[in-house]
Order: structure tokens, then sequence, then C-alpha cells
């Protein structure tokens, strides 16, 4: 931890007052990971704005003291993006939890960046609307969040990730400036900078309000849950699923190990010899999803399902999809830490993929499972490990590694939602020619040209790099050192 002037501190609280400040060392012990365990980084201070004026006080206090500044959310995210990397403060946006304006006429919506996911569901209930992406840590995942790792969830198949529902956003830059991109209209005219923005993850600013866009809810819904006998026999049905032309609103795969854990936590009635389930739901106007579902079942029991379960109420859907949100949950009743990946491959590759995932973790004796969203091959392989065995992590780590390594060389991405973080970061360009890694067997995203157009972008925004530094994109230079500086070493592919 840096050493920050009392003066510094007493400016802060002058600014949020006494009650929104942390800086004794047993609270922000709290704030020194999200939910990428493998990393951990004390923030020197917490505050906790309430207002988009304090957020600009807050940042530009800290740039006339030169402190390095990061937002956060409720610390969901899955690959370090909220980590302190430098230090300073940390600006903890959960207060600013407001729906500031539901307008259902023109079909948007107005919240603050704290505001859990949630919780807009709930307030849109009965409305005939609903915000569509539903990530599957909606219970705690802040809007905000979302914005910045352009966040998916089982409904992406159909309605797509966050960016596809936000319209306008307000944030700070990090000079202190408010600014607004977009709004209830959307993009009127020019280069799509909310766009640009949203996915950026906190390295462009603040966020203090985002404009979303309402979606009418579908008339109908049939839910069904297919049960296979293999993981093989599952993978082989999502193609055809999607090969026969139906676009379900979801399609979720959960291994043997992700059932088995949410029987021993929930007790749903899974089969527990299983070697898959697929969670499978379509939308739309009555007729129409009573002749998906139909075809559904029908493909499902070709490709060798044991049963396919329907269900047949509200009651029924509901229970079948906590089954899918809380997968994540149940997984404490099988290791002490997880390590959540997030690749990307094309559906036809899923059964490579699946199949690689199981040699990885026989060759690095780490435990794995699966649970994702198979409709657009978006892998979530979960690694169980403890994270007070240090060999365990360094094993997490190279497993982990050469699961994304495989995702970029079957055509895919090291990212479908989570974001880059600090976790990716050596993903994202080759090494510099004569590096220390250079020769290691492992794929990257993109080449040193590329890298230097996006820094050039996020210079505009951010040009001396204190808000969200060490994150997302390797610093000029740094191609491929980023992974050194994690592990401490070249990992075994």
């Amino acid at each position: 931890m840096q050493s920050l002037s009392q003066q510094f501190l007493l400016e802060l609280r002058d600014i949020v007052g006494t009650g929104s400040l942390l800086s004794s060392e047993d609270e922000l012990i709290v704030f020194e990971c999200d939910g990428y365990v493998v990393e951990k980084k004390t923030p020197d201070v917490v505050v906790f704005p309430t207002t988009a004026e304090q957020v600009q006080q807050i940042v530009r206090t800290c740039n006339r003291h030169d402190v390095p500044f990061v937002p956060r959310g409720a610390g969901t995210s899955l690959a370090g993006g909220t980590l302190p990397r430098g230090g300073g403060v940390m600006i903890c946006l959960t207060r600013m939890r407001e729906i500031l304006e539901i307008n259902l006429r023109d079909r948007y919506a107005v919240v603050q960046p704290g505001l859990v996911n949630v919780h807009l569901t709930q307030a849109l209930k009965g409305s005939g609307f609903h915000y569509a992406p539903d990530p599957s840590s909606q219970g705690a995942c802040t809007i905000g969040g979302n914005v910045a790792t352009n966040s998916g969830g089982p409904h992406t198949l159909k309605y797509g990730v966050t960016v596809n529902h936000v319209l306008g956003v307000e944030f700070v830059l990090p000079n202190g400036d408010l600014i607004q991109l977009g709004g209830p209209l959307g993009l009127s005219t020019g280069c799509d900078l909310t766009g640009l923005f949203v996915g950026s993850e906190g390295t462009f600013g603040v966020v203090t309000k985002v404009w979303v866009r309402l979606t009418r809810d579908p008339v109908a819904y049939r839910t069904m849950l297919g049960v296979f006998e293999t993981v093989q026999q599952a993978t082989e049905t999502i193609s055809a699923i999607i090969g026969a032309g139906i676009i379900p609103a979801a399609l979720e795969m959960m291994d043997q190990g992700i059932v088995e854990a949410l029987e021993q936590a929930f007790h749903f009635g899974f089969p527990l010899d299983a070697g898959a389930v697929l969670l499978i739901e379509v939308d739309g106007l009555e007729v129409s999803v009573d002749e998906e579902a139909a075809r559904i079942i029908e493909l499902c029991n070709q490709l060798g399902a044991r049963e396919v379960r329907t269900a047949n109420s509200a009651e029924e859907r509901a229970l079948l999809w906590k089954c899918r949100k809380q997968a994540f949950g149940a997984i404490g009743r099988l290791a002490p830490s997880y390590c959540t990946q997030d690749g990307v491959v094309p559906r036809t590759k899923l059964p490579a993929i699946l199949e690689f995932i199981q040699e990885t973790s026989e060759r690095h004796s780490i435990r794995i499972v699966n649970v994702f969203h198979a409709g657009d091959g978006n892998i979530h392989p979960i690694l169980l490990f403890d994270e007070r065995d240090q060999d365990q992590v360094q094993r997490v780590i190279a497993a982990g590694d050469a699961i994304l390594s495989k995702c970029i060389e079957l055509g895919g991405s090291v990212t479908g939602e989570h974001g880059i973080g600090v976790e990716k970061i050596s993903f994202m360009c080759e090494p510099e020619p004569g590096s220390e890694t250079e020769g290691e067997q492992r794929r990257y995203l993109f080449s040193r040209a590329d890298i230097e157009v996006m820094n050039g972008i996020r210079e505009v925004f951010n040009p001396d790099n204190r808000c969200s530094p060490g994150k997302m994109l390797p610093t000029a230079g740094a191609c491929g050192m980023e992974h050194i500086e994690r592990t401490g070493k070249r990992s075994a592919m």
C-alpha cells in the first residue's frame, strides 16, 4: 500500500462524509479481490459516493494528488476487473442504486450504476416489459458493472449482450469532467461512442448514469430440461437445434459435476448419473413456441436424450431457472475455492474444447466442472482448488491459461462476457521478439499494432492511465510480460 497523506484523506472525507470512507486495514481487506480470487490487492482507501458530483470531486482530488483510482460495483467480476493494481482509491458505487425513470411508452429506463440487475427486473414486473440482459449473478451484480464488462447471460443467444440494450451513459472522465454519450433515443448521428464505452472495463471513466432499452415480454414460454448420458450427446443436440433453424431464447448446458453440486444443495431431483443436462427455452407467440418445443424434444430424443422434462407452470419454469442461476453458488460444496473461465468457441467446436478441458483437468490434477451458454459457444469451465495451497493455485493458473489458449486456436476468444481484467492481459497480444515469453506455446488475440491502436483510443479518454491502471490492455512494450508478472513463471501448456 502506498502512503496517502492525511490531507488527501481529509479532502475525501469532506466530499463523502465520515461514514462513507474506509481506510483501516481490517475494513479494506474486504475489497482485496473480486470474484477472481487468484490475485489480491488491497486499496488504500474506499469511498462510497452517492452523486455524480461527488464522483467528480473524488476524481479531481485524486488527480491533484497524483493518486490512481478504480471504480467498483458489487465485486462480482470474475477476471479481476476491480482489482486496485495501482493501490490508491477505490470508488465503490453501490450507494448509487436508484431507478431514476421508467418510461414504458418510449421503452427505456434510467438507472444509477450501483443498481442491482435483478432489482430492475423486479421493478418492471407486471408492466409487460423487462430488461433483457440477465447474467447468472444478476441477484448481486450491478448495471454499472454489466456496462463495464459488456455482460451477457443465459438469454444472450436470442436477445444479445449488454451493449445491445444500452442507449446511453453518463460518466466522469479521468480528468473529472462529466459527459454524456447517447441518451433516451440511443445513437442518432456520428460514431457509436456509447458502444465503444460499453465493455471498456472502467478504463475510460466512472459511470454515473445509464439509459437502458426495455424489451416487451414474450407472450409465451416453453422451458425444457433434456437429460443426456454423455456430454457428447448434449453438444450434438445443441448443434442440431441451431442447425434446424431454431434460435432458442436460452440454451444452457450443465455437466455431471454441476448437477451433483446442485442436487446436494437444493434437491431438484436431477439424476446424478447423467453426463449432462440441457436447459432449453423458447419464447414468442403461443403457436410458434409449441412448434419449436415439439421439434426440440424430437431432436433431443433422436440424439439420445434419456428424458426431456417440460415445465408445465410458471412455478416449474422458475424452479428450472433457479437451478441454473444458483449453479455457481452450489460450487462451494465441491471445493473451498474456484476460478471460472470465460472462453468462446464456435458451436461446432464445443466437443473439441470440452474434450480438451477434460484432458487439461487430468494433466494438471485439477477438478473442472462445466456450466455454460452452449447456444453461443460461451464456455465457463470452473476450476476447483484450495487457494491456501500455492501449488494448487499455480496449477489452476496453468490449466486456465491452457484452456483459453485452446479457445483461440479453435477460432474463438478468451472472453465472452467476463472481460479481460487483469487475468487475461497476457493473451491480448503477441510478445516482443526476443522477449522471455517468445516461443511459449500459447495463442494471442491481437498483434502489437492492434494493441497500439486500442491504447491510442484509451489514451484519448485516460491519457495519464490513472483510472483503472493495469487493466484490459497491456501497457506499452509489455505485450506478453503480464503473464510472467502474474504467475512468476511460464505456464506449462
